[in-house]
């Protein structure tokens, strides 16, 4: 603290006055200002002595005065012992042995009030009032006392026929005949109408000064209305001796009828303090004193000072230049004038003992005081210290805001690393490290971005690029600083459950290189949702095309066979062709997405599992969508390979008839699209459920043949339905009698199928990147009998 206060002086060396407007320098000052109002005071002095109670209730006591609670708290005299009257509330001080409040001291003088002793009044006709005490005299005595009555002090008198006098003596011995006499006249203007009102000085009031020194006052309140009017205008009159702190007092003349009401409703009459100077008890003045001072109660650096009230005693006074209690030692200490700024806003303020000097800094002229040239520059001249000052403080107040900024930025840069890293371990990071290091097939397929990356390719996942949204998050569309377009599948909050899941489809997708299965990208787990990074499909689901109407492309029987063929292929290379068979476990049509030429991609493997080779089925929560969940499945929550299966007959059946896998407005038995075509296939009935779209295609032998394969994939006994292999065999079977020649008869599951001739796909229909006589190595041999 005592560094802080040493450099609060150097507030007002050369360089800061002269660039006292800057915002640094400003700022610096402020600070320091802060700084110095905890600093310790060097000037602090003693109030009262060491051990001695400082205040009685709100007032406080400065020696020689003290409280009575110990013995040498005041000076060695009993007239400065001070009472402290602690039944009250708050506490009042008393002078002495007196019945005098006190209630301010100052290094001259003390305040003191007693309402019945400063009071004079007489009601003609009527008998003093007891409660007040009061009468038609005051007399108040402080002899042989160190007091004596200010002249600040006056004689009020209040009434409009009374004469107040006044007599004085300054010392006991001769107090007669008195050495002071004075009064005055109060009077009224008659008649006196109610509303008349009273002025001090004025109507119906007069004032009377009386001169310093004096240790003993009588005032004497006379009725003088039968000298000249003959009658009493009004009953009561006042006298008050005390300070008045207005010179303009007014009342209502009428309220001089009552006393008790004039009392109660001029309060501050009753409440003036009187004033009486005091000085250090003591027979001999202050050149004599200076001999012996050992005797004197000024303490250093504080001058004696005869008493001007004529009377006997002295008074301590600080030097000029000193602040302190005079009385108490150490005495007066040096006052830092500096600290109330009197020299020139450029000038140097140095403080003295005693004193203080004003100058100027380099280029500057003059005695450098507020009050007196101040310091001025002449024109022409450079102030050089000034101008290094003020290029040192530019450029360290550069430095420090690019200090300030790359300290800000930095912590930035951190805080987001450490949330990235948060979000990377929250979104199954670890997890998926831990599968890529078991899983060598994994390991190097799996591209991570950035959240950056992707928040740019997206235009901040804007709504606009939303591709569609469902129960695991929403898909974005996106294209990446190299032109090539993306879909960004952000998943919503996810629990640990779901970060599973997560992870999982990113494991399994990772693992499938099929031209029928949606591309896996990559995956960005920096982000406080996960992400996954697709290649982009353009022509929406197979959902929408079989049941919205409004597309404008023709939905034709071969394109959806074309379609169930790639579907059906791609899901018997996942559970029969990768390296762990992989169950989709929610096959569905809003799952099959179509390029822009139509080729079928199987999406969605947020709850896919892969399975050892030697397992057969997987018990799990039941999970998938109503209309395509395998009630098998849904009865003992195991899943196999012919639960999917099942899904698939489902979306065969969908392409069939276009109709939804549920529906709300049939009975509630046949809700189910599967139950609805299971009954109309034992009822010989499948016309009835038949798209019109497909029926009047001409391929009803196909349809046939199709629609049996759907039942046998719906057959409620899972061990019943064929493999997704067999169901792949048999629609490329259905969809190679196609192109036989018009002689040529084919039997497809006792049906047989007969072409007047043949039939070929147009480009105009679809444009298939797949050769249809040459099976590639994720292409079935086709079985096909022909006579």
């Amino acid at each position: 603290m005592i560094s802080s206060c040493g450099i609060m002086k150097r507030l007002r060396s050369p360089w800061c006055h002269h660039f006292a407007n800057h915002r640094l320098c400003s700022s610096i000052m402020s600070m320091l200002f802060l700084l110095s109002m905890v600093c310790p005071s060097s000037n602090a002095s003693a109030f009262t002595k060491p051990g001695c109670q400082r205040t009685c209730g709100n007032l406080e006591i400065p020696y020689p005065f003290g409280i009575e609670i110990g013995p040498n708290c005041s000076i060695s005299s009993p007239w400065f012992d001070i009472k402290c009257n602690t039944s009250f509330d708050p506490p009042k001080a008393y002078l002495a042995d007196t019945p005098f409040e006190v209630v301010d001291i100052s290094e001259t003088q003390i305040y003191v009030k007693n309402s019945r002793l400063q009071l004079a009044m007489a009601c003609y006709g009527k008998e003093l009032d007891n409660k007040t005490g009061s009468s038609t005299k005051i007399s108040i005595e402080f002899l042989h006392s160190p007091y004596t009555f200010s002249d600040a002090n006056q004689i009020t008198s209040l009434g409009c026929d009374d004469l107040a006098t006044v007599e004085g003596a300054s010392n006991a011995s001769v107090w007669k005949p008195s050495k002071f006499g004075g009064g005055c006249l109060s009077y009224c203007c008659s008649p006196v109408e109610p509303n008349d009102t009273g002025s001090c000085p004025g109507a119906g009031c007069c004032r009377t000064s009386i001169p310093k020194g004096q240790r003993y006052l009588n005032v004497n309140l006379s009725d003088m209305h039968s000298n000249w009017q003959g009658f009493k205008i009004f009953q009561c009159s006042f006298a008050f001796l005390g300070m008045m702190n207005s010179s303009d007092f007014k009342f209502r003349l009428y309220d001089l009828n009552d006393s008790t009401t004039f009392l109660n409703k001029y309060t501050t009459l009753t409440d003036l303090p009187l004033v009486l100077d005091w000085t250090v008890p003591g027979s001999r003045n202050c050149s004599e004193l200076a001999e012996d001072s050992a005797d004197l109660a000024c303490q250093q650096n504080s001058d004696c000072i005869d008493s001007d009230t004529g009377v006997e005693g002295y008074r301590c006074r600080c030097r000029e230049g000193y602040d302190g209690n005079p009385y108490l030692a150490p005495g007066c200490q040096d006052i830092d004038e500096c600290n109330d700024d009197p020299c020139d806003s450029n000038g140097i303020c140095n403080n003295t003992v005693g004193s203080y000097n004003c100058s100027c800094p380099d280029g500057y002229f003059g005695d450098g005081r507020r009050n007196g040239s101040g310091c001025f520059q002449v024109p022409g001249s450079r102030d050089k210290v000034a101008i290094g000052a003020g290029l040192g403080s530019g450029m360290g107040l550069i430095l420090l805001l690019s200090t300030c900024f790359w300290l800000k930025r930095f912590l930035k840069k951190r805080k987001n690393k450490e949330q990235r890293e948060k979000f990377f371990k929250r979104n199954g990071g670890l997890l998926l490290q831990q599968q890529i290091s078991k899983d060598e097939d994994v390991y190097g397929k799996i591209r991570f971005f950035t959240s950056k990356e992707l928040d740019k390719a997206s235009d901040h996942f804007n709504e606009s690029r939303i591709l569609g949204q469902g129960g695991q998050g929403t898909v974005y569309k996106g294209m990446l600083s190299d032109g090539k377009i993306i879909a960004i599948k952000k998943s919503k909050l996810v629990n640990e459950k779901q970060v599973k899941q997560f992870i999982n489809e990113v494991v399994v997708l990772s693992q499938i290189n099929h031209r029928n299965i949606v591309k896996l990208l990559g995956c960005c787990l920096e982000t406080e949702v996960p992400l996954l990074v697709y290649e982009f499909i353009s022509h929406g689901t197979l959902f929408n095309h079989i049941h919205d109407e409004s597309i404008e492309f023709p939905f034709s029987w071969s394109a959806r066979l074309k379609i169930s063929v790639e579907v059906a292929g791609a899901l018997a290379y996942l559970h029969s062709a990768a390296s762990l068979p992989i169950y989709h476990r929610d096959i569905k049509s809003s799952n099959i997405l179509l390029d822009e030429k139509y080729v079928a991609k199987v999406s969605d493997f947020g709850i896919s599992r892969s399975i050892e080779v030697d397992q057969t089925h997987l018990t799990t929560q039941v999970k998938g969508t109503f209309g395509y969940l395998d009630p098998e499945y849904f009865q003992s929550s195991q899943f196999t390979e012919k639960s999917d299966v099942y899904s698939f007959g489902v979306i065969l059946v969908e392409l069939l008839s276009g109709q939804k896998p549920v529906s709300s407005n049939t009975k509630e038995e046949e809700r189910s699209l599967a139950t609805r075509f299971l009954l109309c296939m034992e009822g010989n009935n499948l016309d009835s459920i038949l798209d019109t779209r497909v029926a009047d295609q001409d391929r009803r032998e196909e349809l046939i043949a199709v629609a049996k394969l759907a039942q046998k994939c719906l057959n409620l006994n899972g061990k019943l339905r064929p493999t997704m292999k067999e169901v792949a065999m048999e629609l490329e079977s259905v969809r190679m009698s196609q192109t036989l020649p018009t002689t040529a008869k084919t039997e497809y599951q006792g049906v047989w199928l007969r072409k007047p001739k043949a039939i070929l796909i147009s480009e105009d229909d679809y444009t298939s990147t797949a050769d249809t006589t040459t099976p590639s190595s994720n292409d079935y041999p086709l079985t096909i009998h022909t006579s």
